[in-house]
């Protein structure tokens, strides 16, 4: 276990170091201008070359301010204007418009890198991946945590068996949304744009793809309690939402999330031999506890934070990308992850368990 502390930093996926590939920003709110644009810039293997918005001018402006070269309204980068000028797009904007952006990257012959959740229905995500399908355009969702070295390490040791045989997974993650964003319009409440709902789509999912990622198995059945007091969130079922979810092998899982709590984000695995204990798990640096027998140890990085995360995650991409490689995660995995939200959202309504469509 110790041998393995000092290999905390390797990317264990990467299989070129040369190339570059050149990214559309579609989206320019604040997680793809704060975090997605300087973690670009920050990769090795990437640099941005366009911007997209609603607003060409808006996009002329941030671009001048940030040094990249073209900024293009909506109507214009689905006209193909600035095509010659980047070879991927990255996807920055509420769910429901992901589909149609991708559409038109796929006319184009880009790769995409799509933000989580992939669409705001199951069908929609659907017809996302089969769009990239038919034109024979790389896809990937953009988990996150997939690179985070914590989590990659995680998951190396889970397979060599320091966990022995998983048993419970415990994942929590919350944020205090009106506080961060002080508007009740906003899309993330709003349910023709994000989905099914607020609290699961947004942040549940953290906890529910890193244990899929983490265990290498599916969740079969859930049984979900859902509530929204506060006036913001009328539109929307889930403010706070809690699910008890089955996985395969018989693996017990609790996830709870809320949009309207403490900022908190928490990711136990217990197994029959030890603990992998990550908090904070998804927002912050994310730290490694582990427990076996009468060992304890903390890992902690010293300056991983969703900006390095998404470094990670775009030269991975872009490495694949280069050397055509696999992508985990690609569209049909994040298929599967609209599937469950969809499953929680109907056992809540229900009031009992619902199995999870394969």
């Amino acid at each position: 276990m110790f041998d393995w502390i000092d290999t905390y930093d390797d990317r264990t996926w990467q299989t070129t170091e040369e190339g570059t590939v050149s990214y559309a920003l579609i989206g320019l709110g604040w997680w793809t201008i704060d975090v997605a644009l300087p973690a670009i810039n920050a990769s090795d293997l990437g640099e941005v070359t366009v911007l997209v918005s609603s607003s060409a001018e808006k996009a002329e402006r941030i671009a001048e301010e940030h040094g990249v070269a073209r900024g293009i309204g909506y109507d214009e980068f689905h006209e193909g204007a600035a095509s010659d000028q980047y070879d991927a797009v990255y996807i920055g904007t509420p769910n429901a418009f992901h589909l149609e952006y991708t559409e038109t990257a796929a006319e184009l012959d880009k790769a995409v890198l799509c933000e989580k959740p992939m669409e705001r229905t199951v069908e929609r995500a659907e017809t996302l991946v089969e769009t990239c399908e038919a034109a024979d355009v790389p896809l990937m969702i953009a988990y996150r945590m997939h690179t985070d070295p914590a989590i990659q390490r995680a998951r190396e040791l889970i397979a060599d068996g320091f966990l022995g045989e998983p048993v419970s997974v415990y994942g929590h993650n919350s944020q205090p949304l009106l506080e961060m964003i002080p508007d009740p319009n906003q899309w993330r409440l709003d349910p023709d744009r994000t989905g099914y709902g607020t609290s699961v789509m947004d942040l549940g999912i953290y906890s529910i793809n890193t244990a899929r990622f983490l265990l290498r198995r599916e969740p079969v059945t859930v049984h979900s309690n859902m509530v929204s007091n506060h006036e913001a969130f009328a539109d929307v079922p889930d403010e706070c939402a809690s699910s008890v979810f089955r996985f395969e092998d018989g693996v017990q899982m609790v996830s709870t999330s809320s949009q309207n709590a403490h900022n908190d984000t928490h990711l136990k695995i217990t197994g029959t031999e030890g603990q992998i204990d990550l908090r904070p798990a998804f927002h912050g640096e994310c730290s490694l506890h582990l427990s076996r027998g009468d060992v304890s140890v903390t890992v902690e990085h010293e300056s991983f934070d969703a900006e390095a995360e998404m470094r990670e995650e775009f030269d991975y991409f872009a490495d694949r990308l280069l050397g055509g490689g696999e992508i985990y995660p690609d569209g049909r995995h994040g298929i599967r992850d609209m599937r469950i939200i969809e499953a929680v959202h109907e056992s809540a309504e229900r009031g009992e368990p619902v199995s999870i469509e394969e």
